[in-house]
């Protein structure tokens, strides 16, 4: 097995990419060295960007760092059936809170337009979409838009969102993993979908397969403060199964 440090950490990347995770008391035993060596290993690895260190091993780095501008030219047929999946959630006369992001801009435009609704955004994106809508009304939260990701999160939204008591809330996230939970790149960001969850009474996330079993370095929520997860067709097993609990619903969308 790999002994010197670079050819022992190809490995443990290697592993990270078939397997989606990597234990560090596991890689001790297979390499046949102490765990406070494969800790440093992992810390190197993470500090070069190459994984994300959690409690008793890693998981690969999320691939949702970048502009929106171009995060929303990726994968759209999925990130549109992920929409229409978690748009058919939703039922007349509630007041939903759409979370920025790109899958989260395809469910405001899956909403029906026949029902009545009430949508709180931070995203101008979210508002544009459903704008014209007679039976929508739609409330904008304030602050400055942050020119990466596409909404406001600052101050002055989290002041208006506790104000806020919603039905149902579509969060967005960069990673997804048992461990962390719904994690983000930016602390500022995590803190306000924090606000969301704690105003809404149904958590909802659409998340492409890229995202699932990922981690970003700043957390949001656990898995358990999630009501219904909504997925790719294809989205793996293996990836799905540490994210189950009693209280989850798991919804696939249509194949594309």
């Amino acid at each position: 097995m790999p002994t010197l440090p670079d050819e022992r950490q190809a490995a443990i990347l290697g592993r990270l990419l078939r397997d989606g995770r990597v234990l560090a008391a596991d890689l001790a035993s297979e390499f046949d060295t102490s765990e406070d060596t494969i800790r440093r290993d992992l810390r190197d690895l993470a500090a070069a960007g190459r994984c994300r260190r959690v409690y008793g091993g890693a998981l690969p780095v999320s691939p949702a760092a970048g502009p929106l501008s171009r995060r929303d030219g990726i994968a759209p047929d999925a990130k549109r059936a992920l929409g229409r999946t978690a748009a058919a959630l939703v039922s007349p006369g509630q007041t939903i809170v759409i979370d920025s992001g790109s899958t989260n801009t395809r469910i405001a435009e899956a909403l029906s337009a026949a029902i009545d609704l009430t949508v709180v955004t931070n995203a101008p994106a979210v508002a544009h979409a459903l704008a014209g809508r007679p039976r929508c009304c739609v409330v904008m939260l304030g602050g400055r838009i942050h020119p990466a990701i596409g909404g406001a999160f600052g101050p002055r939204a989290l002041r208006d969102l506790a104000e806020l008591r919603a039905d149902i809330a579509f969060v967005g996230a960069c990673g997804l993993a048992a461990g962390p939970g719904l994690t983000l790149f930016d602390p500022e960001e995590a803190e306000f979908k924090r606000r969301i969850v704690d105003v809404s009474a149904r958590v909802v996330v659409a998340a492409t397969s890229d995202k699932l079993g990922t981690a970003a370095p700043f957390s949001a929520a656990p898995v358990a403060a999630l009501h219904d997860l909504v997925v790719e067709a294809d989205a793996p097993e293996a990836a799905l199964a540490g994210l189950a609990h009693p209280g989850l619903r798991l919804h696939r969308a249509a194949a594309v």
